[in-house]
């Protein structure tokens, strides 16, 4: 697979404890083979200091490859990746969350993936590796493990881990696709609307999780879990 140039979408709502170490550890990433990167943050009207952490760090870092918008209402994180997808230049597209559950290091691991597994899309499962921490087991491997096996039921697919954040996708087929949904919802309608890409293929690869709580400011919850249900049924259904 020739990839280039790849765009790593950062979406952020009230993540001002988080966001500076996010861009701190993407900026510091070095990508495999030379792969140029792109880092496009999204602040999505957050109430906290986001906003000015993003500005200080992009003032710090003149050289970085830093893009930054900043959504005037709050819309969601699906509505602020809508944007980071319009704006992206690269020939792949990864999201980053700005918490720091997630090791931006995995994300060579993703692009290793791609290349050896020689497959299209590639997600990473935070269910093939027992690096997790503080995980908890209602929502993670109760809640998640239900939502990706509905899932797989109705895109064929064999993941497990459909909710993850790191999907590593063309940028060609996420620009073609018409998404719709602003907030979690994203995670079910795109892996629902990539299955229906003829001869499209799939794989997934291991990444390393530090689940955070609410306190720390988690935002995902079973309301949300119920509308990722929805979307399971109904964006096997539509378009």
């Amino acid at each position: 697979m020739n990839i280039t140039k790849l765009s790593i979408i950062i979406p952020a709502y009230n993540e001002g404890k988080t966001i500076q170490s996010v861009l701190d550890n993407v900026s510091k990433l070095e990508l495999i083979n030379g792969i140029e990167k792109e880092i496009i943050v999204i602040n999505d009207c957050s109430t906290d200091n986001t906003l000015e952490e993003i500005e200080q760090f992009i003032e710090r870092n003149p050289n970085q490859p830093i893009s930054a918008f900043y959504q005037n209402i709050n819309k969601g994180k699906g509505a602020a990746i809508h944007k980071g997808i319009e704006i992206a230049t690269g020939d792949y597209i990864v999201i980053q969350d700005a918490d720091l559950e997630l090791d931006p290091n995995d994300i060579n691991k993703l692009l290793e993936g791609l290349l050896t597994k020689n497959v299209a899309v590639i997600y990473g499962s935070r269910f093939l590796t027992k690096e997790h921490k503080n995980t908890s087991f209602v929502w993670h491997i109760l809640g998640n493990g239900f939502l990706t096996r509905l899932s797989n039921i109705f895109t064929g697919f064999r993941l497990t881990d459909m909710m993850t954040c790191y999907k590593l996708v063309p940028s060609t087929i996420l620009k073609s696709i018409q998404l719709k949904e602003n907030r979690f919802g994203f995670e079910p309608e795109v892996t629902l609307k990539l299955s229906k890409i003829k001869d499209l293929t799939i794989a997934e690869v291991p990444i390393s999780y530090i689940a955070r709580s609410k306190s720390e400011g988690k935002k995902i919850n079973s309301g949300d879990g119920m509308r990722v249900i929805y979307c399971i049924l109904k964006y096997k259904f539509k378009n």
